[in-house]
């Protein structure tokens, strides 16, 4: 018969009011914890539509694109061709499919469509965030750190390329060649999200992603070329692209406008660029420092040497951010893609990208105050404009070297041997589920 553990001074009731606590802790928490996580969503989603059909912010032409554009593009690509002669089509060919599926909606017009696909994908991402086993922080991050864009996020595409690429992270661990494909099709419709295969862990399952990736890649191209006139006509528009005005180097071209330089905006691609004497030098060195972050990439991956079940993840992050701050165009929708990453990240208790997360929601918020509430003051470059474009720069930069410098000390880095846990504490910290990283090799939690 086993003896029960009497603790002193504790009463029966005490004992039962501690069973009940364990209760709700393991039942109900996680109940109420959903059920707040769904108000918060639905609330949030619901004003962000709201200021979008409303559109009075600012600008006050964020739904432009969805209302007028993409309808366009889908007339277009529903007789066959790829709108090649709109000088504003600047996507890989499988954005086609993306435009045309608002047509597949019954009921409805393309607007609306659109917005119901919008939504559709928005929940799908912060569903799959929030699935049992992992930590709800991504999932609220996700839901709260998305409306600080406004009506930005639902009048552009970059919610459904970002669903993608959060799939293509969460499925490649287990199954990577569905991640592999999903990760091929996100770059199909923009080209960042093959960045999410750059941080699996080399070996089997790394291989089997990247063939995947190949092989859907080439197949979907295939396809689209068959059923679609010039598929690829949209690599005639990016190199005469110039350097947009919220980009890193726009920034350094309004501050030299603002001390005198001969420096101009123009409409050019669907986008306000720069024109002038110096636009020249920047567009260069924006294009070297995109090739030195592909570089530092491949270096990282070649040295890193330590793995956890958040190094993909946190990998994906940091790329993502350094073609973002070295490209000649930052649009306001690219905060998207960041915040959807960094919640991933956020969803492993092994993540080193925590505080990158504070500092992304701190430049989505200044991003808001830019487009389209201030934009006005940013085109014309007064000392608001400015300011905001360079405290949102100076921001997606900090969060990119914090992203890079993290993601090194915990994977490349050479370790401390002071910081190594004795068997014991490696033995207990294990836990019922077993080591956190994969064999002979140390997992490194966030520092």
């Amino acid at each position: 018969m086993t003896q029960q553990k009497v603790v002193p001074g504790r009463s029966a009731a005490a004992r039962a009011l501690v069973r009940a606590a364990h209760h709700v802790d393991g039942v109900r928490s996680p109940r109420a914890s959903t059920r707040a996580l769904v108000t918060v969503w639905v609330l949030t989603r619901l004003g962000m539509l709201y200021l979008l059909v409303q559109d009075s912010i600012g600008v006050r032409n964020v739904n432009d694109e969805v209302e007028f554009l993409y309808p366009r593009w889908a007339r277009q690509l529903a007789d066959g061709s790829f709108p090649v002669d709109d000088v504003t089509w600047q996507y890989p060919p499988g954005a086609g499919l993306l435009f045309l599926s608002p047509e597949a909606v019954p009921f409805l017009d393309y607007f609306a469509a659109f917005l119901v696909l919008t939504l559709a994908a928005d929940a799908l991402v912060a569903w799959v965030l929030a699935r049992p086993g992992r930590l709800p922080a991504g999932a609220w991050l996700w839901t709260a750190g998305l409306p600080l864009l406004l009506n930005v996020p639902h009048g552009r595409f970059d919610i459904q390329v970002t669903a993608l690429a959060v799939l293509a992270l969460l499925s490649s661990r287990r199954r990577p060649r569905l991640g592999g494909a999903l990760a091929a099709l996100g770059a199909l419709v923009k080209a960042w999200p093959l960045l999410t295969l750059l941080g699996l862990e080399r070996g089997r399952g790394s291989r089997e992603a990247w063939r995947s990736a190949a092989v859907s890649a080439a197949a979907l191209l295939a396809v689209l070329a068959l059923a679609f006139r010039d598929s690829l006509g949209f690599l005639r528009q990016q190199g005469a692209r110039g350097v947009q005005i919220e980009s890193l180097g726009g920034t350094v071209l309004a501050l030299l406008r603002a001390a005198g330089a001969p420096i101009v905006v123009e409409s050019r691609y669907g986008a306000l660029e720069f024109s002038g004497p110096q636009v020249a030098a920047v567009t260069q060195l924006s294009l070297l420092l995109t090739v030195a972050a592909f570089g530092w990439l491949l270096f990282w991956r070649g040295r890193a040497s330590r793995w956890t079940e958040a190094t993909p993840f946190d990998a994906a992050l940091a790329a993502v951010l350094l073609f973002t701050v070295t490209s000649r165009v930052i649009s306001p929708q690219y905060l998207v893609w960041p915040i959807g990453l960094a919640a991933v990240c956020l969803t492993s208790r092994h993540t080193t990208q925590r505080p990158v997360a504070w500092v992304l929601l701190a430049a989505a918020a200044v991003t808001a105050l830019a487009f389209p509430t201030h934009y006005l003051e940013v085109m014309q470059g007064t000392a608001l404009g400015n300011t905001l474009m360079v405290v949102r720069n100076g921001l997606l930069l900090t969060a990119t070297l914090l992203s890079c410098h993290r993601l090194w000390q915990a994977t490349a880095a050479t370790p401390d041997p002071a910081d190594s846990p004795s068997p014991a504490e490696a033995a207990s910290s294990d836990g019922p589920a077993g080591p956190a990283s994969t064999t002979g090799r140390v997992g490194a939690d966030a520092r």
